[in-house]
């Protein structure tokens, strides 16, 4: 990854991203709220929307050959934390294509034959944070919660936006304390802190803002009248899969390990009890990848336009600003925040956005006097919030895909979604309280 810090600052090479927002975000209101077209975010098509900010990107800096922008979007793709992504999302695709929507239904009647319809909600969020912090990784959380989130949501009459943001905030905290995150481990060592230090200060953060968000799940659900289910079909030998992955998540094992085991377990369980025979599978399997090819094309049109972005020098201009502006030893933790912030924002990766903020970060606490496992915190958290409510993050992008692979009457967009996204939120606002109360020291 090229070092942001080695190109000249161009604030104007970060005109591809403004144009991306004008285009999606400015075209869906028009949609939505003044021609007032139904679903009007949902018919905005993202990827011709990065298309076009690419193309933006490619027409400046006439100085560099065309040819050598090609190279430089290709490395950015290329770069391991993409690719990664990449393969999670395909493994995710064919975990959900071969169990279908009869199994997550199934594991959704299980779940509510034992537990209140009033308490489905906050347990979803619990669930979800539990497996989050065992495996390391949200979007392989959301991948197998989320389609159980649908069938709860249809089965007791709650919003299917408010449980399926429930799955995603819990999975978002489960990561943001999580010791095998790629996100904890980018900070720690960036920081040069212990992962321990780090978690003791995360869990400060993080921790108060997963209670509020819990009261204000369950005091919307206590508040709707939801349905009491008394019964519902389910098949317990299709819950075996999911048990087993949430088994393997807890033990903690790598996540493609246990979404392969999942692939390798669900594949027989749905053969050999009649559910679908051999060309079926391999046709469930198919359409479970087809599912995550819009999140795929945008996650590499994402890396692809940064690429281009941080060589014209629109990251360092934007790292430039951030660091002029904020000084002092409280205000420099809220310029880390923004920082990093900026970084998800123009990424869509936070893991990305924490290697590339972090060498900055890393000068304004020796500056300020701020402790490397605050810094650390800091990274992860404010990287956690823009990640968890940004529509085009593979979060988000993963979560709307089990949304659509239910096949329901109504189509959701994101900002369906965002509203009821209250764990980042209030981690929003904990992070700032803490950076207000918390005592100054000396760096360690």
């Amino acid at each position: 990854m090229q070092n942001s810090e080695q190109v000249k600052s161009y604030p104007k090479a970060l005109l591809p991203i403004a144009i991306f927002l004008v285009l999606y975000l400015g075209l869906g209101i028009t949609f939505e709220y003044v021609l007032h077209i139904p679903m009007g975010f949902y018919n905005i098509p993202i990827v011709a929307a990065f298309m076009v900010a690419i193309l933006v990107a490619c027409l400046q800096n006439r100085k560099v050959p065309f040819n050598d922008k090609l190279e430089i979007m290709a490395k950015a793709v290329g770069d391991r934390n993409i690719f990664l992504m990449i393969l999670i999302f395909i493994c995710a695709g064919m975990f959900a294509g071969i169990l279908g929507r009869s199994s997550a239904s199934s594991a959704a009647y299980f779940l509510l034959q034992f537990i209140p319809a009033q308490f489905s909600v906050v347990v979803l969020f619990v669930v979800a944070a539990f497996v989050s912090t065992a495996m390391g990784t949200s979007v392989g959380t959301i991948a197998v919660v989320a389609p159980i989130a649908v069938e709860v949501a249809i089965a007791t009459g709650f919003g299917v936006p408010f449980c399926v943001a429930s799955v995603v905030g819990g999975a978002m905290f489960g990561d943001n304390l999580s010791f095998i995150s790629d996100t904890t481990i980018a900070a720690c060592t960036t920081q040069g802190c212990e992962m321990k230090d780090k978690f003791r200060t995360n869990f400060l953060i993080a921790l108060p803002a997963a209670i509020v968000a819990m009261v204000v799940i369950m005091l919307i659900s206590l508040g709707t009248d939801a349905k009491v289910v008394n019964e519902g079909s389910y098949s317990l030998t299709q819950l075996i899969p999911y048990v087993l992955v949430l088994i393997l998540a807890i033990a903690g094992l790598n996540v493609f390990v246990v979404l392969l085991v999942g692939i390798v377990v669900a594949s027989f369980v749905m053969v050999l009890t009649g559910a679908v025979n051999f060309f079926g599978l391999v046709g469930n399997i198919g359409a479970g990848i087809s599912g995550m090819y819009e999140t795929i094309m945008v996650t590499i049109l994402v890396s692809a336009m940064c690429g281009l972005i941080r060589a014209h020098g629109g990251f360092a201009a934007l790292l430039d600003f951030i660091h002029r502006i904020f000084k002092g030893h409280r205000s420099g933790q809220l310029g880390v925040g923004l920082l990093v912030s900026a970084m998800d924002i123009a990424t869509a990766n936070n893991t990305v956005a924490i290697v590339m903020a972090a060498p900055i970060a890393k000068q304004m606490g020796d500056e300020y006097r701020i402790s490397p496992r605050k810094v650390a915190s800091l990274l992860d958290t404010f990287s956690c919030v823009m990640q968890g409510i940004i529509p085009y993050g593979a979060q988000m992008l993963v979560a709307l895909s089990a949304i659509a692979a239910a096949k329901l009457d109504t189509a959701y967009s994101a900002f369906d979604v965002i509203p009821m996204m209250f764990y980042p939120f209030f981690l929003l606002m904990s992070s700032i309280v803490f950076i207000i109360i918390s005592p100054k020291k000396h760096r360690k």
